[in-house]
């Protein structure tokens, strides 16, 4: 048999088969790819196995979502074999979403996380050179993003010096080179600017760039990292943490290094500037040299002599006035304090305190005087009125007084005891005597006499 009679056999298998003829069959979108036409082709895959997919523009009109790699969906269709390579593949004739995929879920964690840690920050990121002097690239060796890197540096700015430190950019150990070669390049110290990248693919062979171990080293490295990994629509978790993202390897380039062609044409514009700048200062100092030659002080400067002279002459005469103005002015000054310190003398004060203390002295003795005779007749018209009322002048008349053993007044008869001991009092002496005997007088209010 030939190849296209066993092609055609084995698609006459699957056209008669009732079973794939409305099949549904749910996997991960990858490969995803819109033609201009309208068609969409992707490949649905499972952990283990993958089939080619169609979905034609009548169909995929039909859809309310825009399919993205790492997408799971629901799809029902038939299954035939595509004659010219061989291949079975299912044509797509409805198509829902059933969820994300296992890569896209591990990305937006790995997002989530890393930006909450501040990988992401913008101010932390560091800039770019202006002016490399050595270019280093991080990515495989025998791709075609070294040949557009190196080409566009070599055209753009053929002075700078390119390092490649080749890489694995795709497979399981793809994550660890990378990082590794990212660190050494650290190490060397050799590189002022770094690229980091590789060229277009399906997300699986771009999911290096999306593991933890490149993104750290990203962020450690001191020196600025470019990333350029795949295409414009291309995202990875090296973009958010790199210092710069490029949407392709030969624009990282571009970013990376300036064009040499637009550097001699702004040196050619800033010499040219300089030129006239310096032309427009000669002109300038010409003119002031013109003007000062024409000036009056350099055609007549034995007139401009007198005439300051002159004006000398007249400031001195002037400063000597107004010198002589103020020498009287403070001289007058100097007087009045003069005038006012004399009257503040300690001698002045001292004669004015003496004459104020005579005065004084004079007035209180005036007083004193007048108050002792005040206070003498006082005394002596008391003393009169005293010994008026004394009763030592009613005893001269035979009176006495009569006082208790206390020695206390006797008024009354009711005021002592019979028995009780006595003292008289005379107008020459005293009398000690006892009470013999008690007798009422009832002359007198019923008071009560004694007997001594």
């Amino acid at each position: 048999m030939t190849v296209q009679a066993l092609t055609k056999y084995l698609k006459r298998k699957f056209d008669l088969d009732p079973h794939l003829q409305d099949v549904y069959v749910k996997g991960e979108i990858s490969n995803f790819k819109r033609h201009s036409s309208g068609h969409m082709y992707f490949t649905l895959k499972d952990e283990k196995a993958r089939i080619a997919a169609v979905m034609f523009s009548q169909s995929a009109r039909s859809l309310k979502f825009l399919p993205e790699n790492g997408m799971n969906v629901l799809v029902r269709g038939e299954v035939t074999v595509y004659e010219p390579s061989g291949q079975y593949q299912i044509y797509v004739k409805e198509m829902e979403p059933d969820g994300i995929g296992a890569l896209y879920v591990a990305f937006e964690q790995l997002k989530e996380k890393l930006e909450k840690e501040g990988l992401f920050r913008k101010d932390l990121k560091k800039p770019i050179p202006s002016y490399p002097k050595t270019v280093g690239v991080i990515t495989s060796p025998t791709g075609a993003a070294i040949r557009d890197i190196i080409t566009t540096i070599q055209r753009r700015y053929p002075i700078a010096r390119i390092v490649v430190y080749p890489a694995l950019v795709q497979g399981t150990q793809a994550a660890s080179s990378v990082a590794a070669m990212i660190k050494k390049a650290n190490e060397r110290k050799e590189a002022d600017v770094l690229i980091v990248g590789r060229g277009g693919g399906s997300i699986e062979e771009l999911w290096a760039f999306n593991e933890e171990i490149v993104a750290r080293a990203i962020f450690a490295s001191e020196i600025p990292i470019i990333s350029a990994v795949g295409h414009e629509t291309d995202t990875t978790i090296a973009d958010f943490v790199a210092d710069l993202r490029a949407p392709t390897p030969t624009g990282a380039a571009e970013l990376a290094v300036p064009h040499i062609a637009e550097l001699m044409e702004r040196i050619q514009n800033r010499k040219i500037r300089m030129t006239k700048s310096i032309r427009e200062k000669i002109q300038q100092g010409k003119i002031k040299l013109n003007h000062l030659e024409r000036s009056y002080a350099f055609r007549y400067p034995k007139k401009l002599y007198h005439q300051k002279v002159e004006n000398l002459d007249r400031l001195l005469e002037r400063s000597n006035q107004l010198m002589k103005r103020r020498m009287n002015l403070e001289s007058e000054k100097l007087q009045s304090f003069v005038r006012r310190l004399e009257l503040q003398s300690p001698d002045i004060i001292l004669k004015n305190a003496r004459e104020k203390f005579t005065d004084q002295e004079k007035r209180l003795k005036r007083a004193v005087t007048l108050l002792y005779r005040d206070k003498q007749r006082e005394l002596t018209r008391i003393l009169k009125t005293l010994d008026a009322l004394s009763p030592l002048k009613i005893m001269d008349r035979g009176y006495s007084l009569v006082y208790s053993e206390k020695g206390t007044l006797i008024k009354s008869v009711s005021a002592v005891e019979e028995g009780e001991k006595v003292t008289i009092s005379l107008y020459d002496g005293e009398l000690s005597a006892q009470v013999m005997e008690r007798k009422e007088n009832r002359d007198h209010g019923g008071k009560e006499n004694f007997k001594l």
